[in-house]
């Protein structure tokens, strides 16, 4: 099926719930995000804040209640083109989550070759507010003008400059979803040290290993600041039920950073369902996303 060439209208960002954006951001920048879903028991929910909510996945973890996500199916993914088509977009930049940690890109892939316009399709190798902050890069260039490959290409290289790191209680939930891949070296005799781990081309990968939940964020701390150095950056904090420290947390970069942060407001919020499905309780993410022009 030949595809129509872009026309005069918006290039409009479509993304995916696991990208955890703020909804004033998503409102702000006008982008289109498309749910993954959470199986609870026997329940499946969208992600988001009238089906699958943190607390929800955070509680069913806790009473050990069997809880997997899925991907969009492509005829999901299919509709929100076609919306965007119908609302007078002339392409679509489709900015996801991590191939090698989801379907999602492949759903994304597969509903481009039958949609009713352009769409660039980009795996950002990220995951979280990682994702997100890749989709705004690329709302950015859209709303600015750009063409789609460019909006695209923004939103790569914002990806690739983003460092995506986190602390987990434990890596059981990572283990059961199969999730960890390189960070399998952890297992064993070690699941009862504090990992903390980062996101490496598109996979969970191992980074150091201490022994106390303390010691773990103050070393996250250490590590944000080291991933910011003196560049300007957008800083997220996230967590799954665990939200004093992360504020702890979010505070001292407020204060570290804010030279870097120049004004701009450090996030702080719990993950989305669908992650948290994967991480577990008591887990804190930071991610730091250099700006790019």
């Amino acid at each position: 099926m030949s595809k129509p060439a872009a026309g005069e209208g918006p290039v409009v960002v479509v993304t995916d719930s696991t990208a955890s954006l703020p909804p004033q951001a998503v409102a702000e920048h006008g982008l289109v995000v498309v749910p993954l879903q959470v199986v609870i028991g026997a329940q499946v929910l969208d992600e988001g804040s009238e089906g699958a909510t943190p607390d929800r996945v955070a509680q069913a973890l806790r009473e050990y209640t069997p809880v997997s996500t899925s991907r969009p199916s492509p005829a999901v993914m299919l509709e929100a083109y076609e919306k965007a088509h119908a609302a007078g977009a002339s392409a679509v930049v489709s900015v996801h989550l991590s191939g090698e940690m989801s379907g999602t890109y492949e759903s994304a892939q597969l509903a481009a070759r039958e949609a009713p316009l352009p769409v660039v399709c980009v795996d950002t190798r990220q995951v979280g507010i990682g994702t997100g902050y890749a989709a705004l890069a690329a709302a950015r260039v859209a709303a600015a003008g750009g063409s789609a490959q460019e909006a695209a290409d923004a939103a790569r290289a914002r990806a690739e400059a983003t460092a995506s790191l986190f602390y987990v209680d434990t890596l059981e939930y990572l283990r059961r979803g199969g999730r960890i891949g390189a960070a399998a070296a952890l297992l064993g005799g070690a699941l009862a040290v504090k990992p903390l781990l980062r996101i490496d081309d598109g996979r969970v990968d191992s980074l150091e290993r201490v022994r106390t939940s303390a010691r773990a964020l103050a070393r996250l701390e250490e590590l944000a600041v080291e991933a910011a150095g003196e560049t300007q950056v957008d800083v997220y904090v996230a967590h799954l039920a665990n939200p004093e420290r992360a504020e702890v947390l979010a505070d001292h970069l407020r204060e570290r950073l804010a030279d870097q942060l120049g004004g701009r407001e450090l996030w702080c919020g719990e993950l989305g369902a669908v992650l948290g499905a994967h991480v577990g309780p008591g887990m804190i993410a930071v991610c730091v996303a250099p700006l790019t022009p």
